[in-house]
């Protein structure tokens, strides 16, 4: 560990309220260490943003403790030994050491213990498995030093054995290398994966789901789902072809690239009957549904064509699915060397004003209530995308009053 390291982890433990929840766990027999994530991140020199606790002390004990320093406790996973404790809007998961026992691949019953090296053996990666103690010692059981230093997302001890415990695992394995790996995935991960994929399917859909989610956008999720692909792991996922292509084309892009369901999109949609999957498959919710089906409706509206459309057309497009939905279908249409111009078409419909007439203005017009007062708005409106969309209520109202005027003759 170098010298930075060293300043890094030293400043990260005289946090006030870490220090003071180290002090209340520590001593009179018990000791508590941090693991996880946030060791990993602080010698990669990378924001740490939830901090979890390892300790000897029984739940009921860490939660005596915390109170007595002043932490609010939340009962979070009693059963399995965690407790949340929270000071000052922050909190910490503390959870007793453990060994998992038995387990049928999502669910694992525990023991308590007070071994750091056999709590941290049942862990899934050996970068996950560092602890740290209130002295800056960084004590590594599993070879997760080396394998940090080198970018390496490897199991701890047999693969295959830490994929039966969890099949989720296996997406874990892929989402780790494409945020924290270089190079090919683990050989051994891999082989594990794929003898391990039928796992997948008694998983729920919710934890598939979020898992996916978080691995789309990962720095390196391209070439990590092209190798996910290779194995024969992307199609049990989505339930369908994937687009590897098209997701590598926006993956590097900056803007709407970034957000998890339209990278799912791109992945995944073509056409309606694909959103419809996925909301079955990954159990999506209904706002991610109704953007990814909009994504699949653009496509379905836009493509086939061997050039971009107009303007004209993606505003029409636009007030019946939504302008979020043409602009993600247009980032996504297969036309070769047009990206220039997409952007241009983006642009020019995010700067489209709002159509601002109502069924109250055309009966304001003295046009009696029923279907007619839809169709003169309809017709307002083509004759408002016809000339540019100018924006204002009073050069709308007089379009609407032409289109009433043609409509009565």
């Amino acid at each position: 560990m170098n010298a930075a390291a060293r300043e890094r982890i030293a400043a990260f433990l005289a946090q006030p309220v870490l220090a003071r929840l180290l002090a209340a766990l520590d001593g009179e027999g018990e000791e508590t260490r941090v693991v996880g994530g946030a060791i990993r991140n602080l010698l990669l020199d990378e924001p740490v943003s939830d901090v979890d606790l390892a300790t000897t002390a029984l739940p009921k004990e860490a939660i005596r403790r915390g109170r007595a320093a002043g932490f609010k406790a939340v009962p979070t996973g009693i059963d399995h030994g965690t407790v949340t404790l929270v000071a000052k809007g922050v909190s910490f998961e503390v959870t007793t050491l453990r060994q998992d026992v038995e387990t049928d691949g999502r669910r694992a019953k525990v023991v308590f213990g007070r071994d750091f090296a056999a709590d941290a053996v049942r862990r899934d990666f050996t970068i996950n498995a560092l602890g740290l103690d209130r002295g800056g010692i960084v004590h590594d059981y599993c070879g997760g030093l080396d394998d940090l230093a080198v970018r390496r997302i490897r199991f701890i001890g047999d693969a295959a054995t830490r994929i039966r415990e969890d099949y989720l695992r296996i997406l874990r394995f892929f989402r780790f290398h494409a945020r924290y790996g270089e190079g090919e995935p683990d050989a051994e991960g891999i082989a594990a994966c794929i003898a391990g994929r039928d796992g997948l399917a008694g998983l729920s859909r919710e934890r598939v789901r979020a898992e996916l989610l978080k691995l789309l956008v990962a720095p390196g999720a391209a070439t990590t789902l092209q190798a996910m692909a290779g194995a024969g792991l992307v199609v049990p996922v989505i339930g369908g072809v994937p687009r590897l292509s098209r997701f590598s084309a926006i993956a590097d892009e900056p803007g709407e690239g970034v957000y998890p369901v339209f990278r799912l999109a791109a992945l995944a949609v073509e056409v309606s009957e694909d959103a419809l999957r996925l909301r079955e498959r990954l159990r999506l919710s209904n706002a991610e549904f109704e953007r990814v089906s909009g994504i699949a409706a653009a496509l379905e509206a836009l493509s086939g064509r061997e050039k971009l459309p107009d303007i004209a057309r993606l505003r029409r497009l636009a007030h019946r699915i939504g302008s979020d939905a043409v602009a993600g279908g247009l980032v996504l249409l297969g036309t070769d060397g047009a990206s220039t111009e997409k952007q241009a078409l983006i642009a020019e419909l995010a700067q489209t004003p709002p159509f601002l007439p109502t069924g109250k203005d055309v009966l304001a017009l003295g046009v009696s209530a029923g279907p007619k007062i839809g169709q003169i708005l309809e017709m307002a409106r083509e004759a408002w995308i016809e000339v540019g969309c100018p924006a204002g209520r009073e050069a709308q109202l007089r379009m609407l009053g032409e289109a009433a005027a043609g409509a009565d003759g």
